[in-house]
């Protein structure tokens, strides 16, 4: 059997954690995703000790689990994410090429189609995010987003899934597209922030009801 090289063997894991296919509380055994990789167990293993350090996976007596965000530890990411997320958007009113804006507005159209479908809209909306922070042109600040996402994973719904939501997400993505076209940083924070917060209160009101 090869071994894949570390990045490999964390990147399969962690899509496969993003993917849904593994949720928080899952026991990961080493063995068992060597065999569905194709790998040997020691990236595997290495991959581990790299996810549990950046808390991805946490331990359970002897079994690594997928962790779980807490309350709190929700409040906290959305603070950070709404900070981040803001920047970013600034950042791409600024710096943005025409074609990057072009790109953005082309996904929202494309991603109205998907209302209906929640997990394809989620992934949709995960690419959306995505290309703002790349139009940043900060590569510090995409590092730290690529982090606050990764924890995005540990979350067990979806604000999708909320009735009405998809409609209303879609026409707040228009809004921060919409002023980074204008090269309104201010306005463009403004709609990315307003985003994140409605986003983490329909996931409060989710959590409430036990969804």
């Amino acid at each position: 059997m090869t071994t894949a090289p570390l990045k490999d063997a964390y990147d399969l894991v962690l899509q496969s954690i993003d993917a849904g296919e593994f949720l928080p509380g899952d026991r990961l055994v080493e063995s068992e995703l060597a065999d569905r990789f194709g790998v040997s167990r020691t990236p595997i293993r290495e991959a581990f000790q790299r996810l549990e350090t950046q808390g991805v996976l946490t331990r359970d007596g002897r079994s690594l689990i997928v962790s779980a965000l807490d309350h709190n530890q929700l409040g906290e990411l959305y603070v950070v994410r709404a900070e981040l997320e803001g920047l970013a958007a600034q950042l791409a009113a600024q710096h943005a090429a025409p074609e990057e804006i072009k790109v953005l507005s082309t996904m929202v159209t494309q991603d109205r189609a998907l209302v209906d479908d929640p997990k394809a809209l989620s992934r949709a909306n995960r690419r959306f995010h995505r290309q703002i922070h790349l139009a940043s042109h900060n590569r510090y600040l995409i590092q730290q987003l690529e982090m606050v996402h990764r924890s995005m994973a540990l979350l067990t719904n979806s604000s999708f899934e909320q009735g009405g939501r998809p409609e209303v997400a879609l026409d707040e993505h228009q809004a921060i597209v919409d002023a980074i076209a204008k090269r309104d940083r201010e306005a463009a924070d403004e709609a990315a922030r307003t985003h994140i917060s409605i986003a983490y209160e329909t996931r409060l009101k989710l959590g409430a009801e036990g969804i």
